[in-house]
């Protein structure tokens, strides 16, 4: 039995929940349509090509959610997982999330994304294990900013070897499948590497490292 570790964007779905959730809010007219879908795609541009601002981009992206009640952002966000995540769920990143399963492993995503936008979508795949980017929430509700240390680049080895040292788990045997070259830096911890649809940056690394490099596109 293992540790079995999944990025979420790109990986175990066909988008980036990210970059989409700012699209959704744009086309609900929650937000100004010229000024954040322009900066929005800037930002999802910075994070391809490896250049993001991890801290200006959260305090872009969380505003929206210090800005409404909660349940009204809870209800905006069961429609954005029902109208634009479950297209982009892919069977396949099921089946293999369900071979680690049945192997015993423990399954956990690790994600820049936050945790108000992945919870439900982890849930989906049947994995109760969740790292990602923890948005602040005091006295009911939200406050824009974030909570700990992003979980990017870097910052997703700091959180995950937080969350080793309160589980029994360690990286013995461990699993890492990704997409993206901002992963480089978790996917050169585990023991088994696996780049999954990967950017151009990754592939290039992957194959001259000699790590698998899978598919998960339906």
């Amino acid at each position: 039995m293992s540790l079995a570790i999944f990025d979420l964007d790109n990986t175990l779905i066909s988008d980036d929940s990210d970059y989409l959730w700012g699209q959704f809010l744009v086309d609900q007219g929650i937000v100004n349509k010229n000024t954040y879908e322009t900066a929005n795609a800037k930002f999802y541009e910075d994070y391809k090509q490896g250049n993001l601002d991890i801290n200006e981009y959260l305090r872009f992206s969380l505003k929206p959610l210090s800005q409404h009640p909660t349940k009204q952002l809870f209800e905006w966000r069961a429609q954005f997982i029902a109208e634009i995540i479950q297209p982009i769920l892919l069977k396949s990143a099921q089946t293999l999330v369900d071979k680690h399963r049945m192997k015993g492993d423990t399954l956990l995503v690790i994600t820049a994304t936050n945790r108000f936008v992945t919870e439900p979508i982890v849930k989906i795949y049947g994995i109760n294990n969740l790292l990602a980017t923890t948005p602040e929430f005091k006295q009911g509700a939200y406050t824009g900013n974030v909570t700990g240390v992003p979980c990017f680049q870097e910052g997703k080895i700091t959180l995950l070897e937080k969350w080793l040292k309160t589980s029994t788990e360690t990286l013995k045997g461990s699993y890492f499948y990704s997409d993206s070259h901002n992963d480089l830096p978790l996917l050169n911890k585990v023991d088994t590497p696996i780049a999954v649809d990967p950017d151009e940056k990754l592939r290039a690394f992957a194959i001259q490292s000699k790590w698998d490099v899978i598919s998960l596109r339906d």
